[in-house]
């Protein structure tokens, strides 16, 4: 089965657009194929404002209408103490909040961008989209990573190339109590380094410093910036240490 033949079987969809590039080539061939689509944004203190702007971008390009959803995600104490079962409560709270909206709008499917290339077994935030009956088109159509980023390059999907981007709470070691002080302070400076010029990265919180994470390839411009990052970075951490990923 291809993505053709998903938007035969289910032709009026509502799509859950992160803003990455998974779920806006996902929303972007759901207007192409389906009858009918509307698309799906949940702002949190988790969603930095960047992944909004894309989602309203590249529906805007495609002419899909975007509805916007505001949750508490830090009023839940389950989500915000941080334990092991943080991904499942907060995916649970984002996705009941989707599903309840796009079903006043009268979709009674709401897809997901999850690929082929994502592991699946046991992350606790896939299990409770599977418990909510949400659909990932993109997987059962056997389509991974590569693929999509090379045909949504062919469509000119400015998202094609855009890193994968794990939400803010990722940030912060599990077992810390998550407060949105800490949420901003990661994001103010993680919007400071890409300003940088740096694409692929986290700033990670450690025992109250900043952990920068970069990749092996981003090496060199930390070391040609690395006071100029040491000042951006210090109204939000008083020490910044350094983590060189070869991979991720």
């Amino acid at each position: 089965m291809d993505l053709r033949d998903f938007f035969n079987k289910h032709p009026r969809v509502a799509v859950a657009c992160s803003g990455g590039v998974d779920s806006t080539f996902l929303m972007v061939q759901a207007k192409k194929y389906a009858k009918d689509v509307k698309a799906y944004f949940v702002q949190s203190a988790f969603q930095p404002g960047f992944e909004l702007e894309d989602a309203r971008k590249c529906c805007e390009k495609a002419g899909v209408k975007l509805c916007v959803i505001k949750v508490d995600v830090l009023g839940d104490r389950r989500i915000a103490d941080n334990s092991a079962d943080r991904c499942y409560y907060c995916k649970k709270a984002l996705f009941e909040a989707m599903i309840k909206a796009a079903g006043e709008d009268g979709y009674t499917i709401l897809l997901e961008g999850t690929n082929a290339s994502d592991d699946e077994d046991d992350r606790p935030g896939m299990r409770a989209l599977r418990a909510l009956g949400v659909y990932f088109p993109l997987r059962e159509c056997g389509m991974g990573k590569a693929e999509i980023r090379k045909q949504a390059k062919e469509e000119g999907i400015f998202t094609h190339a855009k890193p994968a981007y794990a939400c803010l709470a990722t940030r912060i070691p599990v077992g810390t109590p998550i407060t949105a002080d800490m949420l901003n302070r990661v994001e103010e400076s993680e919007r400071a380094l890409f300003a940088m010029g740096f694409k692929d990265f986290r700033v990670r919180v450690y025992h109250g410093a900043a952990r920068l994470q970069i990749c092996g390839e981003e090496w060199q411009i930390f070391s040609e910036k690395r006071r100029e990052i040491a000042k951006a970075l210090q109204p939000f951490f008083s020490e910044v240490f350094l983590d060189i990923l070869v991979e991720r």
